[in-house]
């Protein structure tokens, strides 16, 4: 059970309204919120005491976090990338992965539409272009997380081939 307000220490009380006022501001992960309480130099104590009222009340929630960050970017980035993303932000893979099924349960995205409106933004459909142009639109692709065979199959849906020198 959370501790009231009143039968807390004075600092905190302070950490429990830095946190009220960065939580305002945009939602945060348990670990983000951690993070920024210690870096503004409060007690690990004192940071207990602000995760567990905060949280108390509903204001923090990885799951609802982690689902909100997927809805927000599942049209645009890769499954990958986003659940690496999620791990950075100190969300666990268990509530990631739970959180992915809930949203793509609903949403479904299609990671192979997401790769060719990537490539059509720099090459029209049935382009002919440079091997290092191919070479460098692959590497685009695969460090926002999309498999190989995902990113070879739209090439080839798109007719993109690469030029011989």
């Amino acid at each position: 059970m959370t501790r009231s307000l009143t039968s807390m220490g004075e600092e905190s009380i302070r950490a429990v309204k830095k946190a009220m006022r960065l939580l305002e501001h945009m939602p945060r992960t348990e670990k983000g919120l951690t993070d920024r309480l210690i870096q503004e130099g409060f007690a690990p104590e004192a940071v207990q005491d602000a995760l567990d009222y905060v949280r108390s009340f509903g204001y923090l929630n990885d799951r609802q976090y982690a689902e909100s960050y997927i809805s927000g970017r599942i049209g645009s980035k890769s499954r990958q990338r986003i659940m690496q993303e999620l791990c950075q932000k100190g969300i666990d893979r268990e509530t990631a992965s739970l959180a992915w099924e809930e949203i793509s349960a609903m949403e479904e995205p299609d990671e192979k539409a997401m790769i060719c409106r990537q490539i059509e933004k720099k090459y029209p459909a049935g382009s002919r272009i440079e091997e290092k142009e191919l070479r460098r639109l692959y590497g685009y692709l695969a460090r926002r997380g999309f498999q190989a065979g995902d990113i070879f199959s739209a090439l080839e849906e798109l007719d993109i081939t690469s030029e011989k020198q």
